[in-house]
């Protein structure tokens, strides 16, 4: 089936910066598109609906996308040697607060999407806590 596990979370100070790993067991995923998602204080952590996009990666690492209030601060990558995705985030906000979450494309999407609804597999969050 397959599992993805993030880790990197933490508490750090406005301006700071952490690197967030999601790291991929019991498959590979290097044919798929990945992304990064993220949950707001308050939100309910079942409802996949309410996880906002950060940011997406192609499986070959050719294309990135990212939410615009993340542009210039966070950087997607990936290196499928390790089965592992990376988001360095860097000059971190107070509303940057939030549960962050990856995960796996549907094999069907061609090209990186936005809409959760388009990612099969997910981890099961790290928390980043950005404090003023």
């Amino acid at each position: 089936q397959g599992q993805l596990v993030e880790s990197g979370g933490g508490l750090v100070q406005a301006g700071g910066s952490l690197r967030l790993s999601c790291a991929a067991s019991g498959r590979t995923f290097s044919s798929y598109g990945m992304g990064w998602f993220r949950l707001a204080p308050g939100k309910e952590r079942e409802f996949v609906a309410d996880r906002e996009f950060v940011a997406a990666i192609s499986w070959n690492s050719a294309s990135t996308y990212y939410t615009d209030s993340v542009k210039g601060r966070f950087t997607i990558s990936r290196d499928n040697a390790k089965n592992t995705m990376y988001l360095q985030m860097n000059d971190l906000k107070p509303e940057d607060t939030a549960i962050y979450y990856c995960a796996v494309q549907s094999p069907t999407i061609v090209n990186i999407t936005t809409h959760h609804r388009e990612y099969d597999y997910w981890g099961q969050g790290t928390q980043v806590t950005v404090s003023s």
